[in-house]
């Protein structure tokens, strides 16, 4: 799909391969059950409710900072994106992905029994949230770099309260900083 289509897009989950013991036991449970029985988890009633609580969560700035630093310095036209950034990505996230971010986020919350939103949250839903938005260019490819692993440099060098973790993002060499 294009970039413009693959931005409306809330998650791209990446699934492996099994490995081979794996695959055989899935192989083994190929055969058709003769009756299935479900369970509800959650009635109609349930998921309006959920759907209705998760926009209202409350975020401290400092989160909806964060998350809009992640987008931000994804983005190879920014002067303050890190050098891999610019060097490896030829599109990053755009606005919808901010979004998205602080929306996943606030979900994440309420999964793991907290009524506010951390940085931890924010952490834990970048990666599908955001590498499907990036785009790598010739020089990620031809080194095997893909947007997950600019992802994950992200999680790393940005900045969670507005000082830098490993150094200062925008002058983060290829290697990282380091």
């Amino acid at each position: 799909l294009p970039e413009a289509q693959l931005d409306r897009f809330l998650f791209a989950i990446r699934v492996p391969y099994p490995d081979p013991s794996e695959e055989l036991e899935i192989i083994k449970q190929t055969a058709p059950p003769t009756s299935v029985e479900l369970e509800v988890a959650l009635d109609a009633g349930s998921i309006l409710k959920i759907q209705d609580v998760v926009p209202r969560v409350p975020v401290a700035d400092h989160v909806f900072k964060f998350a809009l630093r992640l987008a931000r310095l994804s983005r190879p036209q920014e002067a303050e994106a890190p050098l891999y950034v610019r060097e490896y990505l030829s599109w990053g996230a755009g606005p919808r992905a901010a979004q998205n971010l602080m929306r996943s986020a606030r979900a994440r919350a309420l999964l793991h029994g907290r009524f506010h939103v951390t940085l931890e949250d924010v952490e834990g839903v970048a990666m599908p949230v955001l590498a499907h938005r990036l785009v790598t260019n010739f020089n990620a490819d031809s080194e095997g770099i893909a947007a997950a692993d600019i992802v994950e440099r992200l999680l790393r060098d940005v900045p969670r309260d507005g000082a830098a973790r490993r150094g200062d993002a925008a002058s983060a060499t290829k290697d990282g900083g380091e």
